[in-house]
């Protein structure tokens, strides 16, 4: 809900998402308190952060990264010292803004936030803010009324605060030209690869260099231990199946609220796109300008032409290839100059004047329409009676937690007593490794632990009941256990003396690699089969960055000239640089502006990198290193 607010601020929004905001939950002045809670974890100025917020900040950013990363998601990257410094260094800078807002007395007025809520698409109907929907969105997520104006009001004060850095970051237009140059240089290259693999033969390990290996480095070849586990899940999806919701109360439920069945009309319409930054010059703004007009001059001409004209001059990446089609769209969908026009044609074909908005000057053709109409009952009966059986349920669960949690302790050698009195399935995990990646539930570092805990393991008793987020409650129990061992050592010494001869031939080839560039550099000419010649960007892909730094930063003033790269892993590459290119840019290429605004984005990050770091000084923060080791490294 709070991007509709921060995605109208450009450079804004990237300090937004580098601080977290749930703070504002609470708004200013519960962070000029002592909220420990616990033991100390930091200290700003006066201000504790406790452990308590400190878990409760861990826990949020692993529900982040796992709804980000999905199936790719490892508990154990939260486990690490760096990533628990990363956690807490952003609720230090969270309490630092809000000091300095409280210090600032930087307030929002109940009419902004009142102007703000109502221009959010998710509280409107029909292009109008909706009690309801507000109400019903709102609940939708858990939060109240006043929690969540709490928190948009701390966001909109935070802008204006941030807005003073961003307005100060201004580049001009003769720097910009020199970063695009520099960005966009071309160099002519030939290359020669020394691979690893040419100097295996050259190879001579020492005796006992394999066992040497194996002693020194016993923990890379420890099976962790493992265990199968049978488990159950209390949450609010296991209790709605249990649920039954009869015809009379979900037509009840329809009839109360005929505003969320009602669909407003929509419109499909079809648009060419001349890109052009609003904040641009007026040069760049009267290019785009003149540029769309006379693309409208040609659809007036021949109307058949717009999929044809939008195909070739769009510059919309997401509909330019479909003839410019955006399908089929309500209000509030696309941004106000677009939704006006396109709302105010009449008839399917009508075709709109040259409209300007945030993203540049559009011309739109209506293609279809829609009428507003309400949702028959019959169409939303199942969509209703499960949204039913979750509210119930979610009222069941708060009910039930506790009962869950006696039962699995009070009789902690089986779960069939639990599983019979709340109707839940026992389910069984296959083999799970300490150390490894988890499948859900058991990738909940609370879940992992108990489960692997001496209790669970040895006498076999039944987890306490843990909330693994998204309101499921876990309780397992361990059914079989392998405990951690070392593969012996003529399991895996034909490995090692693969490892370790590859790693001395990249060695060699490195070697090898310098001296001849050494030469090549004195004048020397060597016999070496360079490649065909090929050109190199900045941004080309299929080179290690390493590579790429150093081909770009080979001096240029006598060609050829000559730059070399270690390949991780894979030996050395040779570079002859042979040519050196640099592009011209037109007076009102887009691309520029859109780079200036980009150099000038840099720029404000980094002079909210100060602001922080001068706020760190004023209120003179203090971090408890001891406290970030995580549970695993106290073990």
């Amino acid at each position: 809900m709070f991007d509709a607010v921060r995605n109208n601020k450009k450079i804004v929004q990237v300090f937004l998402l580098l601080i977290t905001l749930p703070f504002a939950f609470w708004g200013v002045d519960s962070y000029v308190r002592n909220m420990s809670g616990g033991d100390e974890v930091a200290k700003v100025g006066s201000i504790t952060i406790g452990q308590v917020e400190f878990q409760q900040a861990l826990r949020e950013q692993q529900e982040r990264l796992r709804a980000k990363l999905g199936a790719n998601f490892n508990p154990a990257m939260m486990e690490t010292v760096e990533a628990r410094r990363a956690v807490l260094e952003n609720l230090v800078n969270q309490r630092l803004l809000a000091l300095d807002l409280s210090k600032k007395h930087v307030t929002v007025s109940d009419q902004k936030l009142r102007d703000t809520i109502a221009t959010i698409p998710a509280f409107q109907e029909n292009g109008h803010f909706s009690l309801p929907r507000y109400e019903a969105a709102l609940q939708a997520e858990g939060m109240s009324q006043a929690v969540f104006e709490s928190r948009l009001r701390q966001d909109l004060a935070l802008q204006q605060v941030i807005g003073v850095l961003t307005e100060g970051a201004l580049v001009s237009r003769k720097s910009a030209e020199g970063v695009y140059a520099v960005q966009q240089e071309e160099r002519q290259v030939s290359e020669v690869r020394l691979g690893a693999d040419q100097y295996a033969t050259s190879v001579k390990l020492a005796d006992d260099a394999v066992q040497r290996f194996y002693d020194s480095n016993r923990k890379q070849f420890e099976l962790p231990a493992q265990l199968r586990a049978e488990y159950l899940v209390l949450n609010r999806d296991e209790l709605a199946a249990q649920i039954v919701v009869s015809d009379a109360d979900v037509r009840k439920e329809y009839d109360a609220h005929p505003e969320r069945f009602r669909q407003g009309e929509e419109r499909r319409a079809s648009h060419i796109l001349i890109q052009a930054d609003k904040a641009a010059g007026d040069v760049v703004l009267k290019a785009a300008k003149e540029k769309a007009e006379a693309l409208l001059k040609q659809v007036k001409a021949n109307p058949a032409d717009f999929a044809k004209l939008a195909k070739e001059n769009s510059q919309d990446p997401g509909s330019a290839d479909k003839g410019g089609d955006l399908g089929y769209f309500a209000r509030g969908a696309m941004v106000k100059p677009f939704e006006d026009a396109a709302f105010g044609l009449v008839k399917e074909g009508d075709l709109s004047g040259v409209v300007q908005s945030d993203f540049g000057f559009h011309i739109i053709r209506l293609t279809g329409i829609k009428a507003e109409k309400a949702r028959a009952f019959e169409d939303v009966k199942a969509e209703l009676a499960a949204e039913l059986k979750r509210a119930e349920a979610a009222k069941k669960l708060a009910e039930l937690v506790d009962a869950f949690s006696n039962t699995v302790y009070e009789q902690a050698d089986s779960l069939k007593p639990a599983a019979e009195k709340f109707k839940l399935q026992i389910r069984t995990s296959d083999w799970i490794a300490r150390d490894g990646k988890m499948p859900p539930p058991f990738d909940n570092p609370k879940l992992a632990a108990a489960i692997f805990s001496d209790d669970s393991v040895k006498n076999k008793r039944n987890t306490e009941a843990v909330d693994v987020g998204g309101g499921s409650m876990v309780a397992a129990r361990v059914l079989d256990f392998k405990p951690s061992s070392l593969r012996p050592f003529d399991d895996v010494k034909g490995d090692i003396r693969k490892v370790l001869s590859a790693e001395e031939a990249g060695k060699l080839a490195e070697a090898d690699g310098e001296s001849k560039l050494a030469k090549l550099l004195k004048g020397e000419t060597l016999e070496l089969g360079w490649s065909a010649s090929h050109p190199l960007q900045r941004g080309t892909q299929g080179l290690p960055p390493d590579a790429l730094r150093a081909v770009f930063r080979a001096p240029t003033d006598k060609l050829p000239t000559y730059a070399g790269a270690k390949l991780p892993g894979a030996g050395y590459v040779l570079f002859r640089v042979e040519k050196v290119s640099r592009p011209t840019i037109a007076e009102n290429d887009p691309r520029l502006e859109a780079l200036r605004q980009q150099y000038a984005r840099i720029l404000a990050e980094q002079d909210f990198s100060a602001y922080i770091a001068a706020l760190r000084k004023r209120y003179d923060v203090k971090i408890n290193a001891a406290a970030l080791e995580s549970p695993k490294d106290k073990q």
